[in-house]
């Protein structure tokens, strides 16, 4: 079920990417009419941005192979649309510009540009292309590199955040696990039953979140007087990696130990690798384990437990 959800996912990204480049006319020899192929187009537009650039920091900005980018300046260089200039701090590199025709074309192709979006623009809804620019947002979001380091806040839930936690639940752990409905079902009545009794002395839920959007959650929740339980840790997948489910958990424990718990419990699957990475590095203990059928599969549970 996980592969063939993987399958479908690769398609209509392929679909979509056909689908765009037909749309923007990328696969035209001459990019939008101009007498610039992509590439060209690509380092002019590049160069138009800033005043003086190298070669390498070209080829680096673009992702393009050296020698390639070489035969790319060079046309560009017997049209007179770019100079070279030999560095002052370092005479094995040279300095790249636009000469006065190059800025000329670099005006014309960002005017052409701006209107081929207008264009598209015009064929949505002004109501809808607030979504269409969101869902580029997204895409860029997560398909672009997640800078080391990026900050990121914990926060308390707020009305819709449980909706949020069910859903992701549901959604995520059905694609990367086939887990059926019923674990999704499990997930709400956890979440309602917080709501329901929520006790804020001694219980919790911490969302992490960055620029707007949620990386991950999780909740704690009494379970006696002396012993508290943690739920519902899920971490997106863009966010992985990032230490915030470590976070998550050890603010689960500073919290267990300021409102006077002496043990934290948690159950967990003996699939869910990185998360008992996580509970072993904070240092929980496998205390049992055994098999069941649940969520629409044979699994093996894990009780694990922190002594405060």
């Amino acid at each position: 079920m996980v592969e063939s959800g993987l399958a479908g996912r690769i398609d209509a990204v392929r679909r979509f990417n056909r689908f765009y480049t037909r749309k923007i006319g990328v696969l035209e020899e001459r990019l939008m009419r101009s007498p610039f192929s992509l590439a060209e187009a690509r380092v002019v537009y590049e160069l138009g941005q800033r005043t003086t650039v190298t070669a390498g920091e070209l080829a680096r900005e673009l992702a393009l192979d050296p020698g390639y980018l070489s035969r790319l300046l060079g046309g560009l260089e017997q049209r007179r649309l770019v100079a070279k200039a030999p560095s002052p701090s370092d005479g094995r590199q040279s300095l790249l510009s636009l000469t006065a025709a190059g800025r000329d074309a670099f005006a014309a192709l960002d005017a052409q540009s701006a209107e081929q979006t207008a264009a598209l623009l015009d064929q949505v809804p002004a109501a809808e292309q607030a979504r269409l620019v969101a869902a580029l947002g997204t895409i860029e979001r997560l398909l672009g590199p997640r800078a080391a380091g990026t900050a990121y806040v914990l926060r308390p839930h707020r009305p819709g955040d449980m909706g949020w936690i069910v859903h992701r639940h549901g959604a995520l752990y059905a694609q990367e696990f086939g887990w059926n409905e019923s674990f999704e079902a499990l997930v709400a009545e956890i979440a309602a039953r917080f709501i329901e009794k929520y006790d804020a002395k001694r219980e919790r839920c911490w969302l992490a979140e960055q620029e707007g959007e949620i990386l991950g959650s999780v909740l704690l929740v009494k379970q006696s007087p002396t012993i508290a339980k943690l739920r519902l840790l899920l971490v997106e997948p863009e966010a992985r990696g990032l230490g915030v489910g470590a976070r998550l958990v050890d603010e689960c424990i500073r919290f267990a130990r300021l409102a006077g718990y002496r043990k934290v419990t948690l159950w967990t699957q003996s699939i869910l690798v990185p998360a008992r990475r996580i509970y072993e590095r904070a240092g929980f203990r496998r205390m049992r384990e055994e098999p069941h059928r649940s969520f629409g599969h044979d699994l093996v549970g894990e009780h694990w437990e922190l002594k405060l």
